[in-house]
């Protein structure tokens, strides 16, 4: 049994390495082998047997959907837990990692700070989301430039907005302040978790996938996120600064 959440961008594990395997035999090229680890090499690998099952555009992204999954299962004798991700090709919907409340965690990891960082950070929260970079990376280092000064230590946490109230949670803060890069309210951070990042808001890769899915889900952001700065306007670093 292969779990659909276990087989993501950046992930290393056992259930990869089944993957890699069938992939190889299908024909797929994965120069370095079955090392566990899903890579560039994998990703294209896997966006080849989509294209090869008749998935296009998005939908062959390299990213495994249920139904892709399945069906290269099928060729390699393994099933597929999918437990409600997408029937396509392509990467989970927004919320595929949902957490209760009680899960979210508030231990700050002390990522970097700095618009380069945030653009690095961007990259592979772009990476996990099935996010085009090219237009994710820019919204999302103008957001975190305008929420937190680009991740500074000193505004990772809004103690003085209208969220700011709850009981004190392990971070010693109310706990609906927003916090991290981009800002995420618990209960947001919650509902729009990307599945295999940290659980915690101040974790940068995480609040930024949190992020890329709320704005999917709230704006109608479109998977490659070409209209992310046009319709989320504090993403558009040429208009004014506007809550979201």
């Amino acid at each position: 049994m292969v779990a659909l959440s276990n087989v993501r961008f950046g992930m290393k594990n056992e259930d990869v390495r089944t993957v890699q395997k069938a992939l190889i035999a299908r024909g797929r090229k994965i120069p370095d082998g079955a090392t566990g680890l899903f890579g560039e090499q994998t990703k294209a690998a896997y966006r080849a047997e989509q294209i090869a099952q008749g998935f296009k555009g998005t939908d062959a992204d390299g990213a495994p959907g249920c139904t892709s999954l399945t069906a290269l299962g099928h060729h390699a004798g393994f099933k597929v837990d999918c437990k409600g991700a997408p029937s396509g090709g392509g990467a989970p919907p927004a919320g595929g990692g949902r957490l209760s409340l009680a899960q979210v965690t508030y231990r700050d990891p002390g990522d970097d700070s700095g618009e380069a960082a945030m653009q690095r950070y961007a990259r592979t929260a772009c990476q996990l989301t099935g996010m085009d970079p090219k237009f994710g990376v820019p919204a999302l280092t103008t957001i975190t430039k305008r929420e937190s000064a680009h991740n500074s230590p000193k505004y990772r946490v809004n103690t003085t907005d209208v969220n700011a109230h709850g009981q004190k949670a392990a971070d010693g803060h109310p706990l609906n302040c927003s916090r991290g890069a981009t800002q995420c309210i618990p209960t947001t951070f919650a509902a729009y978790h990307q599945a295999g990042t940290a659980t915690t808001p101040y974790d940068v890769v995480a609040s930024m996938s949190a992020t890329i899915n709320y704005v999917r889900a709230r704006y109608h952001v479109n998977r490659s996120g070409s209209n992310f700065a046009a319709l989320v306007q504090q993403a558009d670093p040429h208009r004014a600064p506007h809550g979201y």
